[in-house]
């Protein structure tokens, strides 16, 4: 299952694992309705769903909410700016995590992975700025590792990670690129479904990036 199949990355795996004949159920806002930010939304949906899934990967989120962009420093910080970011970037994959237990089989491996960003590493910051989004995402860090310490109790062969894509040309990044090099989305998608399938179960709670190399916290 991907959340967030009709951004740039999300369909872009979703293309990917279909192309390998895998059988793929691709949820998004823009497509179905499939809203983060909506808690009955997403439980109704969720609830829906009776097979196990080997491989979840919510790529939903963004930088901009509602037209407010990433803050150049402290003095910028909305609070309401701040909230959409964590409701979309940090509350919304929560919400799918709460119910990991029952998507994920018990007697096999299986993956569940959240987009997340080098950004909200803590220790990797040194510019300061971005204030919401660092923070919704080293958030969203701190959800995916006590997931994952969580999941382990009953689902002995999963794996619960936080994944760095690396820096993809996607309407979600597009005017902030400048020079910094960036891949396209198919690039990222088979970097990211690399990692995911040399992934352990020893390797659950971790925070990886597109080449399957930590990322402090």
């Amino acid at each position: 299952m991907i959340i967030g199949a009709s951004g740039g990355i999300g369909h872009a795996l979703s293309d990917h694992l279909k192309a390998q004949g895998t059988a793929v159920t691709r949820m998004s806002r823009s497509a179905d309705g499939f809203d983060l930010t909506k808690p009955v939304v997403v439980a109704h949906r969720l609830a829906q769903l009776t097979d196990p899934f080997d491989l979840i990967v919510i790529a939903s989120g963004a930088l901009e909410v509602d037209g407010a962009g990433p803050e150049k420093s402290m003095r910028a910080v909305s609070a309401q700016a701040m909230l959409d970011q964590y409701a979309l970037n940090a509350v919304g994959p929560a919400l799918v995590l709460k119910q990991a237990h029952r998507l994920l089989p018990r007697d096999r491996k299986s993956v569940i992975a959240v987009l997340s960003a080098r950004v909200g590493s803590i220790q990797d910051n040194r510019l300061g700025g971005w204030v919401s989004y660092r923070a919704a995402k080293a958030a969203v860090n701190q959800i995916v590792h006590t997931a994952a310490i969580e999941l382990a109790r009953t689902h002995k062969l999963s794996v619960c990670v936080a994944l760095h894509p690396g820096t993809v040309k996607t309407a979600f990044t597009q005017k902030y690129l400048g020079r910094h090099p960036a891949v396209e989305p198919e690039e990222a998608a088979g970097n990211l479904l690399a990692v995911v399938r040399g992934l352990a179960p020893s390797d659950t709670g971790g925070f990886y990036d597109w080449a399957g190399q930590p990322v402090p916290w």
